[in-house]
């Protein structure tokens, strides 16, 4: 999906060229350091909106204008006032440093480089492919065929990962609805095409690092998913590329951090934007995030998702070829992050 070269800023995210019309030559990976200075200005503040009198139609307009402009311009936003309970996401960022710091022997039972096991611990999943290795293990839980049973979940942190997903999921519908109105479509529109009604947990535990300016903790990747929830916890550390700076995501306690994903800007033909992010590794932690990704429903993980016509005129002509998203996950997990 690599997109026309003369058309793109720098920061938007890398896609595979073979889903592009574009046979322009592309310019090679650059390697894991980005020398761009981080800016903290308030003129360079990643946006965040309020939910607060979502239901009052004055506001709810207001919203939806808000997420448009963070959408197309940021790819990222901070939703506040959403409706998930403060303490619902505290306990699992709880439960997430918890399960990380029991002892190996314990934590070896759910050990799995295998992508097709549903609940598994790992670090670097994509060490054999990519680039650097991440400063970080993960633990991660696959929705995307289906609820997982209790007895399924890490006792540890069983409880709070229910809770979180009932919330969280219920969260999507609402974000799915503002940002079918934010692109002008009918309120239902995404939900009716399924573009994101499943979903993974990908929970991430960032030790302390003796160097951190040797490493990263993240390196710079924008996501596969249509769109991404991100909960994380007050160390700091996350960055979004924007104008060519580094920005930062300063946390705030309630807050859950959205951003497009490159499915999202497929089927939108550019229109929303999925902009590339890193997390910085650093010299206190542990930094502990969970990142819910949304994805086309795993019964249409076959069926070939292009850009849709309401965003393609003579003026606008589709940019990206038709592609499933089985076979865009294929592509990303050989390429790796970083890629």
């Amino acid at each position: 999906m690599k997109p026309k070269q003369e058309l793109k800023d720098l920061w938007t995210p890398v896609l595979p060229k073979s889903l592009s019309f574009s046979s322009i030559h592309q310019t090679a990976c650059k390697v894991l350091h980005h020398h761009l200075p981080p800016l903290t200005l308030l003129a360079f503040r990643v946006p965040v909106i309020s939910f607060e009198g979502l239901n009052e139609s004055s506001r709810r307009e207001e919203i939806i204008d808000e997420i448009r402009e963070a959408s197309q311009t940021w790819g990222f936003f901070q939703m506040i006032n959403h409706g998930v309970p403060n303490c619902v996401m505290d306990n699992l960022l709880e439960s997430v440093r918890q399960f990380h710091e029991q002892p190996k022997e314990v934590k070896i039972e759910w050990y799995s480089r295998d992508h097709g096991v549903r609940v598994r611990y790992f670090c670097n999943g994509d060490l054999f492919v990519s680039k650097a290795a991440n400063w970080r293990d993960t633990i991660a839980f696959d929705f995307q065929n289906g609820p997982l049973s209790p007895e399924a979940l890490p006792f540890i942190c069983r409880e709070a990962v229910s809770a979180y997903m009932e919330h969280v999921i219920k969260l999507r519908e609402v974000v799915s609805e503002l940002l079918s109105e934010a692109l002008g479509l009918n309120r239902d529109y995404l939900k009716s095409i399924e573009s994101m009604q499943s979903e993974s947990l990908v929970c991430h535990y960032y030790p302390a690092c003796p160097e951190p300016e040797l490493t990263m903790g993240t390196t710079k990747h924008s996501d596969p998913s249509s769109l991404t929830f991100l909960l994380q916890d007050s160390s700091g550390g996350l960055q979004v590329l924007h104008q060519n700076h580094w920005i930062d995501v300063n946390p705030m306690h309630g807050a859950l951090v959205a951003n497009i994903g490159d499915f999202m800007q497929l089927i939108t033909n550019d229109k929303f934007k999925s902009v590339e992010h890193r997390v910085l590794a650093g010299a206190i932690g542990p930094r502990v995030s969970a990142a819910c990704f949304f994805y086309p429903s795993a019964r249409q993980k076959f069926k070939p998702y292009g850009p849709l016509q309401e965003f393609i005129s003579v003026q606008n002509p589709a940019i990206y070829r038709e592609a499933s998203i089985s076979e865009y996950l294929a592509y990303y997990k050989v390429q790796g992050i970083g890629r």
